[in-house]
């Protein structure tokens, strides 16, 4: 993973991410977007031990493919970004 996701010097809490439980239909959508959101936290690390998924998982591309077009529909050019990167990741 990137050491550019990832924040050392870190002085609030560890971040809490709202996921259903596993076996829910939604929870690999609801995974996707808390990767996001880590990556934009610069909490990678604390988004896939809390999801159980790494950075670019392809059986996620789906949603992540789906949050891209939410970004690219409201204009908002950091989500789209980091959508970018995970699909790109390898």
């Amino acid at each position: 993973m990137s050491r550019a996701f990832v924040r050392e010097d870190r002085d609030e809490p560890p971040a809490r991410y709202e996921l259903p439980p596993r076996e829910d239909p939604g929870y690999d959508q609801a995974a996707a977007w808390a990767l996001i959101e880590g990556a934009n936290r610069g909490d990678s690390l604390g988004a896939e031990a809390a999801t159980g998924y790494r950075w670019g998982e392809a059986s996620l591309r789906p949603h992540v493919e789906q949050i891209l077009l939410h970004a690219r529909r409201r204009r908002d050019d950091r989500l789209e970004q980091l959508a970018e990167r995970f699909l790109n990741a390898p």
